[in-house]
């Protein structure tokens, strides 16, 4: 099976390898299984407004949480391909499992063959470097995708920089599918949370922050926020990868040299397009036009 889809993705490579990549300008891309990834445009938008900028969400195959290690990889080199067939030098890979199970392959594999001038990163990196200062019992708690927590990358990033800090993990399965399905201040969502992180805190009562390891779940927040005590942090991510991203475009103005600055955002999804704008506005609060992308 492994050998079988090794051919497959070579195969796959070999063909993009074909197709001439646009060299001039182009926006940013941001990229996520669904919908989620739009809490972290929200913030990036915010603080860098002058960037043109490309959503691409694959809601017709999300979750990506409970798929294998091959599967996102697969789906998510897929979208980073279209993302620069559309003329993005940087993607922004705003999902959680994405940049746990397929970055580092694009990264090292990808990359140089399609075009090593180009970059993707990702979001865990920025949350991380973040949690030093937000735990006084250096007691971390992450809930995220049963695809992330299994994958370790939390704790593993965690450990190089902190390493005196300990990390618990819950899985919530159900978490991406309130969201995605509109039930997110519905009764079932109470369920769910408090039993996931009533499960976590049980495991770990020293838990002071808990850092919300998935894009989709700060429309959670509210439910959130009811199950937690007093004193326990909740993290999320979209200010510290947009503060993550100012500070990289600094570093890198040979890449802030290919993102064309017109403060302008085109939406694309696998999905309905009708579906998608109805959904986008419980994150971005704006009415938005979106076209249906396929990436097969």
């Amino acid at each position: 099976m492994k050998r079988q889809f090794a051919s497959s993705a070579f195969f796959s490579i070999t063909l993009m390898m074909k197709k001439q990549l646009p060299e001039a300008p182009g926006p940013i891309g941001v990229f996520d299984s669904g919908y989620g990834g739009l809490t972290i445009l929200q913030q990036i938008r915010k603080t860098l407004p002058q960037y043109d900028y490309i959503y691409l969400g694959d809601n017709a195959r999300t979750p990506y949480g409970t798929r294998s290690f091959e599967v996102v990889y697969e789906f998510t080199r897929q979208a980073v391909t279209k993302l620069f067939e559309m003329g993005c030098h940087l993607v922004i890979l705003a999902c959680n499992t994405a940049s746990a199970k397929a970055l580092r392959s694009i990264q090292t594999n990808d990359l140089p063959q399609l075009d090593s001038s180009r970059r993707v990163l990702g979001v865990i990196r920025p949350t991380v470097e973040r949690i030093g200062e937000m735990t006084r019992s250096r007691h971390i708690g992450v809930v995220a995708t049963a695809g992330t927590i299994k994958s370790e990358s939390y704790p593993l990033e965690i450990r190089k920089l902190f390493p005196d800090i300990t990390v618990t993990g819950e899985a919530c399965p159900m978490w991406v599918p309130l969201v995605e399905n509109n039930e997110a201040t519905g009764d079932g969502a109470d369920f769910f949370i408090r039993k996931n992180l009533n499960s976590l805190l049980g495991k770990d009562p020293q838990i002071d922050a808990i850092i919300l390891g998935c894009t989709h779940y700060p429309l959670l927040l509210p439910k959130i926020n009811q199950y937690v005590p007093q004193g326990v942090q909740i993290i999320t991510q979209g200010e510290f990868v947009a503060v993550s991203l100012q500070d990289y475009l600094k570093r890198h103005p040979e890449i802030a040299d290919k993102c064309t600055q017109n403060g302008v955002t085109h939406f694309y999804t696998t999905e309905a397009e009708e579906k998608f704008s109805e959904s986008a506005k419980l994150f971005l609060n704006e009415e938005i036009e979106v076209k249906r992308i396929s990436l097969e």
